[in-house]
């Protein structure tokens, strides 16, 4: 195994921590909310908002699995039971025929808009009734900071699937 430097110090600790707990609890409250309301995973959620929030309501499979970040498999696999309950569609990509398009329909946009009170009530109640003054701002500008840091070098699942010959579609 490779030194991989000094460990955190106990204040990165405690950031540390404190975030992937309150990511635990939001994720967790917020799923809560989707399953009793409208039978659906966090994951599923994503997939339907992403879709009712793009231009047309429809988007490529591996554009959707980078902006969710999460497995390609697993994207399709959550794909594949969205659309048994005929809240999306999938079909081949007139651009490619490698790629997959997934499109919202309306039954998919009317789950999402009876969801969503219930999902903001959440989310404020969660998230946002705890901040005070300039909290959101400070929030919001780090965190942006870190994602754009993360993204840099994404996790496997969000890098670019390569193309023939081992390099990067265009």
């Amino acid at each position: 195994m490779g030194d991989s430097g000094p460990g955190l110090n106990s204040e990165q600790l405690g950031v540390y921590f404190a975030l992937m707990e309150v990511g635990s609890l939001l994720q967790y409250a917020v799923e809560e909310h989707l399953r009793a309301d409208g039978d659906l995973s966090w994951v599923q959620f994503q997939i339907l908002a992403r879709l009712v929030d793009t231009p047309g309501g429809r988007v490529r499979m591996t554009d959707l699995a980078d902006g969710v970040v999460y497995s390609r498999s697993g994207l399709t696999y959550q794909a594949g039971l969205l659309d048994k309950r005929g809240l999306i569609t999938r079909s081949p990509s007139p651009d490619d025929e490698r790629s997959v398009v997934v499109e919202v329909t309306d039954a998919g946009r009317e789950l999402v808009a009876r969801v969503l009170p219930g999902h903001v009530d959440s989310v404020r109640r969660m998230l946002f009734d705890a901040m005070t003054g300039g909290d959101l701002a400070v929030l919001g500008e780090v965190l942006g900071r870190v994602r754009e840091h993360m993204r840099a070098a994404p996790p496997r699942s969000a890098k670019p699937r390569a193309g023939r010959g081992g390099r990067a579609p265009r």
